[in-house]
C-alpha cells in the first residue's frame, strides 16, 4: 500500500510537470519552441510506459502515464493548429 502511494506520489508530480507548458502554449498560442521530434518520440514512449502499465496492472504507471500521455498528446495538437 505504501509503495503504491508512493507511486501515485511520483506520477502526479511528473505528470503535473507537463501543465505549465499546457497552459503557456494554450494562452500564447504558440509551440515554436516546442520541438516536434522530442514531442513525438516522448508520446510513443509514453504510450508503451502505459501499454506496460496495463500489462503489469500498476495503477500508479497506468495513472502516470495516461495523464502525461493526454497532455502531451494536446500540446502536440497546439504545436500543429498554432503552425
Amino acid at each position: 500500500m505504501a509503495l503504491t502511494f508512493l507511486g501515485l506520489i511520483a506520477a502526479t508530480l511528473t505528470t503535473g510537470a507537463f501543465l505549465p507548458q499546457l497552459l503557456k502554449t494554450w494562452q500564447t498560442k504558440s509551440a515554436k519552441d516546442v520541438s516536434l521530434g522530442m514531442l513525438i518520440t516522448f508520446i510513443i514512449g509514453i504510450f508503451l510506459w502505459l501499454i506496460y502499465g496495463l500489462i503489469r496492472q500498476d495503477i500508479a504507471i497506468i495513472f502516470a502515464n495516461a495523464m502525461t500521455l493526454f497532455f502531451n498528446l494536446i500540446i502536440l495538437w497546439l504545436k500543429i493548429k498554432y503552425r
